[in-house]
C-alpha cells in the first residue's frame, strides 16, 4: 500500500487538520470529526434552518467540503467507510441549531441511520427539532420490504444543495425536508468500477478485478455490483448505465434533468468528460435534455477508479434553487 498518509489511525483527523488549514472559513474539530461554519448557529439568522449530514470518510468532498453558505451548516465524519457515532453527531446538531430546528440528510446504510436517529432522539429531548431525510438513489440496488434497501450515493449532494438553497431563504424545517425528500424520489444513480479502493485501515483492495473487467453496479464502499463483465468502451459503459438508470427514473414529460458525472477518486477528468460526452448522446437519442450537470470527484471512493451517474428530474422550483448562490470548498457559484 503506498498512500500519503502518517498512520492508518490518523487519516481521518490528519485530513481534518489540513481542511482546516485550507479553509480558515471553517470551524473544524479534527479529533471529534465535526465541520461547521466559522460562525456556527451564532452567524446564522434566528429562525433559519440548519442542514446537517455526514457519514464514514473516504468519500472527500462529500460532506465536509459542501459545509458553507447554501448548503449544510454541518457534516459529522467518521472513520473511514464507518458511520459516526451518536453522540458525536448529536453535538454538533445541536451546536447549529439556529432555533428553527435542523436537517438531518442520511445516506441509507444501516449504520447511518441507527446512530443519526439515535442522534435525532437525544437532540429532541434536549429540545432541537430534527427532521431526517434518507437518500437512497442506488437503482442497481433492488427496492425490497426486508433489508436495508437502496443505498445513497451520488443524489446526497443534490438533495444538500437544493434543500440547502431553500433553507437559505429562510423557509421552514418541514418545507425544507419536502424539497428535499422531492429531490431524493426523483434522482437515481449508477456506478462503474474499473478497480477497487484500498483502505488504509486494511492495505489491499477490497476486491479483485481481472485486467480485462469492470464491476457494474458497485456501491461507494466497494460493494459488489450487479454484474462483471468484459471491459467496454465508454460509449457502451455510458449506455449500460443509463439503460439501469433511465428504467427506473420517473416520466415526467418535457422535465429535463440535473446531473452529476461523478468519478470515484482514480478516474483522470479526460475519462469523466469522456463520459459527460457519451452520456449527452444517450440522452439527445432518448429526448432528455440535460438542465445543468456537474463533471468532477464529488463523492468518492478513496482511490477507486470509475464513475458514477447521477440523474434527477428537474421542475423549475428545483432549478431555481440549484441555481441559487453556493460557497463551499468544493461547490460555488453565483457569489
Amino acid at each position: 500500500m503506498k498512500k500519503l498518509i502518517n498512520s492508518p489511525e490518523s487519516v481521518v483527523s490528519d485530513a481534518l487538520r489540513g481542511m482546516a488549514a485550507a479553509h480558515p472559513g471553517l470551524r473544524v474539530e479534527a479529533e471529534k470529526g465535526i465541520v461547521t461554519r466559522a460562525a456556527g448557529a451564532a452567524g446564522e439568522p434566528a429562525g433559519r434552518v440548519a442542514l446537517l449530514s455526514g457519514g464514514g470518510s473516504g468519500h472527500e468532498p462529500l460532506h465536509a467540503g459542501f459545509v458553507g453558505r447554501g448548503m449544510l451548516a454541518a457534516a459529522v465524519a467518521g472513520p473511514v467507510f464507518t458511520s459516526p457515532v451518536p453522540d458525536t453527531i448529536a453535538a454538533a446538531t445541536c451546536a447549529v441549531d439556529a432555533g428553527a430546528g435542523v436537517l438531518h440528510i442520511v445516506k441509507n446504510y444501516t449504520g447511518d441511520i441507527l446512530n443519526f436517529t439515535m442522534a435525532a432522539e437525544d437532540c429532541e429531548d434536549e429540545g432541537v427539532k430534527v427532521e431526517q431525510v434518507v437518500v437512497d438513489d442506488d437503482v442497481a440496488v433492488a427496492r425490497t420490504e426486508h433489508g436495508p434497501g437502496r443505498r445513497g450515493t451520488g443524489a446526497t449532494l443534490f438533495v444538500e444543495k437544493i434543500a440547502g438553497a431553500l433553507a437559505e431563504e429562510g423557509a421552514p424545517l418541514a418545507e425544507v425536508a419536502a424539497v428535499a425528500r422531492k429531490v431524493n424520489a426523483n434522482a437515481r444513480s449508477y456506478g462503474v468500477a474499473l478497480t477497487s479502493c484500498t483502505t488504509p485501515a486494511k492495505g489491499s483492495p477490497n476486491f479483485t478485478l481481472g485486467e480485462d473487467e469492470i464491476e457494474l453496479g458497485i456501491g461507494i464502499h466497494g460493494e459488489p455490483g450487479r454484474e462483471r463483465r468484459k471491459i467496454m468502451t465508454a460509449a457502451e459503459t455510458a449506455g449500460a448505465m443509463l439503460d439501469a438508470i433511465l428504467d427506473d427514473l420517473p416520466e415526467a414529460a418535457d422535465a429535463p434533468v440535473i446531473l452529476l458525472v461523478n468519478g470515484l477518486g482514480g478516474t483522470p477528468p479526460v475519462e469523466l468528460y469522456i463520459m459527460r460526452a457519451e452520456v449527452e448522446r444517450v440522452l439527445g437519442e432518448r429526448g432528455i435534455t440535460v438542465a445543468r450537470s456537474l463533471v468532477g470527484n464529488y463523492v468518492t471512493s478513496l482511490d477507486m477508479a470509475g464513475c458514477t451517474l447521477t440523474l434527477c428530474r428537474a421542475d423549475e422550483e428545483l432549478l431555481r434553487l440549484w441555481d441559487a448562490p453556493v460557497d463551499t470548498p468544493s461547490l460555488r457559484w453565483g457569489c
